[in-house]
């Protein structure tokens, strides 16, 4: 209506604590892999089961050196889905190995388990689901698949902070587990990523790769990258950290009121045994949804299409013969609302008044 302010799609947190918390590292001096970093390695360590946390400088970081510190190059394949960010498969082509696109299942958006099954191959090395939207992927049947041949499973919550599976935290469901700290997820770091592992073994090989192939300076022991989490980082993430259980829980209340709310189109699916994360609040618009996002638009509700074209159709991934009826079809009619826990009680009507409305359409 006007003279109401746009709600937006997404709103980063940044706060006087955060602000605070930056300059006091500024005023330390120790501004890089130092002692905020070693402390927001072991909070958040507490949230996915006591394992080993590795600190580094953004989430695709955190993809690319976990592929490498399970080996995984050349001579082998890497199933993920084609439904999610680029960085999921850019970090398969990163590490050397060949992405693997398998369909989604429809109502959560991850990977289908019978998808994967129908893709694995001889060089099959590794699978990747993407808790998608913040919703987990099918952690049980996908670890049956892995185990049985194995591989490792390696799970990209890089939009799944506060995601759980049958009471377990995602992160803490496969052979490793990798978070973004990018400004609009769930929690933020300004930028930065964690990589989440129960191997001490592998622990080691991702410190040491983050930071030249050194556990002491100059004494290089294998050939890594300059992938660090500045303390300044490192310092936002613990502040917002604390809150995250808050936030999280102001999300899963704001999609409950969305979905009792809205009339007309799906509304997210959530799995019995899942805790949603809600990082994404994600409709589906069968026809123009173009026009759709224009009608929110001149009603004052952001929206956002995460993401109208699929991996296996960007350019430097072009050429193989995919066949992904379902992934096709999400990139067609996702469109994602604001959930983010700014809103108030107006705003959540507002939203819901917006979509109901598009039956008004000429």
């Amino acid at each position: 209506m006007p003279g109401e302010v746009p709600i937006p799609s997404a709103k980063p947190v940044i706060g006087e604590a955060e602000i605070a918390a930056a300059v006091r590292v500024l005023r330390s001096g120790s501004v890089v892999q130092g002692p905020e970093v070693a402390a927001f390695e072991e909070e958040f360590s507490a949230w996915v089961e006591g394992r080993h946390c590795v600190a580094v400088n953004s989430g695709t970081s955190a993809l690319h050196l976990t592929l490498m510190a399970l080996g995984i190059g050349p001579a082998d394949e890497v199933i993920v889905p084609s439904f999610s960010f680029a960085a999921t498969a850019n970090a398969v082509r990163l590490a050397g190995a060949t992405p693997v696109f398998a369909d989604i299942d429809p109502d959560t958006y991850c990977l289908d388990p019978s998808a994967v099954a129908a893709a694995i191959g001889p060089r099959t090395a590794a699978i990747m689901p993407v808790h998608l939207y913040g919703h987990p992927a099918d952690m049980p049947a996908l670890r049956s698949l892995a185990d049985g041949r194995h591989l490792a499973l390696v799970e990209d919550a890089c939009q799944a902070h506060g995601a759980a599976l049958r009471g377990k935290p995602v992160g803490a469901l496969g052979t490793a587990g990798c978070f973004s700290f990018y400004p609009t997820k769930n929690m933020h770091a300004l930028e930065g990523g964690m990589i989440v592992t129960p191997d001490a073994g592998v622990a080691r090989t991702l410190r040491l790769l983050r930071n030249q192939g050194m556990e002491q300076r100059y004494a290089n022991e294998i050939v890594g990258a300059n992938m660090r989490m500045t303390d300044v980082a490192a310092a936002i993430g613990r502040v917002q950290l604390k809150r995250l259980p808050e936030w999280v829980e102001q999300r899963r209340s704001n999609a409950k009121h969305l979905s009792a709310a809205i009339r007309g189109v799906p509304v997210p699916h959530v799995a019995e045994d899942a805790a949603h994360a809600f990082h994404q609040y994600t409709v589906r618009i069968a026809a123009d949804r173009d026009a759709a996002q224009q009608w929110l638009t001149e009603r004052g509700v952001g929206s956002a299409v995460y993401y109208p074209t699929p991996i296996h159709r960007l350019k430097p991934y072009r050429g193989g013969t995919w066949e992904l009826p379902q992934t096709d079809r999400a990139a067609r009619e996702v469109l994602s609302l604001p959930v983010h826990p700014a809103l108030a009680g107006d705003d959540l009507d507002r939203i819901a008044g917006a979509v109901n409305s598009l039956r008004e359409r000429t």
